[in-house]
């Protein structure tokens, strides 16, 4: 049981409910003006002329993203902040569950249809408030504002080594996702596993095209690949523990363009989610035994063209109760909302295996605005009063932790292991 201490040094539902205005005026911003992964300059220049207002110096890393540091100036611990800034390529619908939007992309065909525009404007506004009152705490608060999230991991790299070079080692770690199934005003905190690790797939199968009059004269890809799926049907429930969540879909696929004509490849790509790693690994497995076997009875040749992988998204037992218990002090009881386990994947999880820490979840979802559209589709809109929330979860648990440097047991995976894994 953990004792938190009274008397914070500032008043954190003050301060949330009084950047209300703030919040809202930069997540319109962000709306306004998506970038897609990799592509996010414009943001950066916004995100880094807005730190330098608030006389916080910032460094653009190539390839990773923005990054910064308040430093308080007096020894203690290190506490690392995180946001996502790009984009999707989605096309973004004017109304959402209800009605017409309080505002849209002005970029055709691309839309923060995640809610990191959300997740931008929590962390400048932390940022500003950290800096006001960085004489009341000692210690660093690095902000990092990650490229490419919905790339993968690949831009975290040159981050973290960014922050080695500068000798940055946090004590902790804090990010938050909006959530379209959370009401707003509420915020989620789950200890353990609270988003799902991916394995993602693009194969291409190559057989031997011909006319559909003859098909003995072919090897059709398409048959071969009914043959491999429906063999992965069966692997949910014959070869993983009913104890293990799992889920695995094929989302696109593609071969051949006329009726009577058997085409020469086919390609498909899908995704399988998991919350424990060795369930995760042992599907990977699974699907590149069966891939390899099908095709060889069925006298085709499989192609691996991309693999992506992520890790769950393992929140620290004790960083999540912490939170928890500095969020209630901070902004009252009712605050916590007990949400399940997401399903989709985060490149947060990276991020916890090399520093204790927590994602929380922001809640977005109003009915009566019209917000509650699920995260990827074009209904999707924010419920822009839920931030408020965010941004006091954000800063109750980042005061905590300078204040009270707890001892957290974690073991990290280094760098260069994280590394390795992603050229597998």
């Amino acid at each position: 049981m953990i004792t938190m201490q009274k008397g914070m040094l500032m008043n954190i539902q003050k301060e949330a409910e009084g950047a209300a205005e703030e919040l809202t005026a930069l997540r319109r911003y962000f709306h306004t003006h998506p970038e897609v992964s990799e592509k996010e300059f414009g943001t950066m220049d916004f995100i880094e002329k807005k730190l330098k207002e608030m006389g916080i110096s910032s460094v653009r890393v190539e390839h990773g993203g923005t990054a910064a540091v308040i430093d308080s100036g007096r020894p203690g611990y290190t506490v690392l902040l995180r946001a996502d800034i790009d984009a999707l390529p989605i096309m973004e619908s004017e109304t959402n569950l209800r009605g017409k939007k309080a505002c849209l992309s002005a970029v055709p065909g691309i839309s923060h249809a995640c809610g990191h525009d959300g997740h931008m404007a929590m962390q400048l506004a932390a940022a500003r408030i950290l800096e006001n009152h960085k004489q009341e705490w000692a210690g660093k608060v690095v902000l990092m504002f990650e490229e490419g999230e919905e790339n993968g991991s690949r831009c975290l790299i040159q981050i973290f080594r960014w922050m080695e070079e500068q000798g940055i080692h946090p004590d902790t770690c804090y990010a938050t996702h909006v959530r379209w199934d959370i009401p707003a005003g509420r915020v989620a905190i789950l200890p353990g596993a609270a988003m799902a690790g991916v394995f993602a797939f693009h194969v291409r199968i190559d057989g031997t095209p011909g006319h559909g009059s003859r098909p003995d004269m072919a090897v059709s890809p398409l048959d071969c690949f009914v043959s491999f799926y429906q063999a992965l049907q069966n692997v949910r429930m014959t070869k993983i523990s009913p104890e293990e969540c799992l889920t695995f879909s094929v989302g696109s696929i593609q071969g051949g363009k006329a009726p009577n004509v058997i085409p020469g490849s086919l390609r498909f790509a899908g995704t399988c989610r998991f919350f424990g790693e060795e369930a995760g690994k042992r599907f990977e497995q699974i699907f590149m035994d069966y891939l390899d076997s099908e095709c060889r009875r069925c006298g085709c040749t499989p192609h691996i063209e991309s693999i992506r992988h992520s890790v769950p998204v393992m929140n620290h037992p004790r960083c999540a109760e912490m939170a928890r218990k500095a969020l209630e002090e901070s902004m009252g009881p009712g605050i916590l909302y007990e949400a399940p386990r997401w399903m989709a994947s985060e490149s947060m999880g990276i991020t916890l295996q090399m520093f204790p820490g927590i994602m929380s979840f922001t809640g977005i979802q109003d009915v009566r605005t019209g917000s509650g559209a699920p995260h990827h589709t074009p209904e999707f809109d924010i419920e822009e009063k839920g931030l408020t929330a965010g941004l006091a979860a954000v800063l109750s648990y980042t005061e905590t932790m300078l204040e009270q440097k707890p001892d957290l047991s974690f073991t990290p995976v280094s760098l260069d292991e994280i590394a390795g894994g992603m050229k597998k």
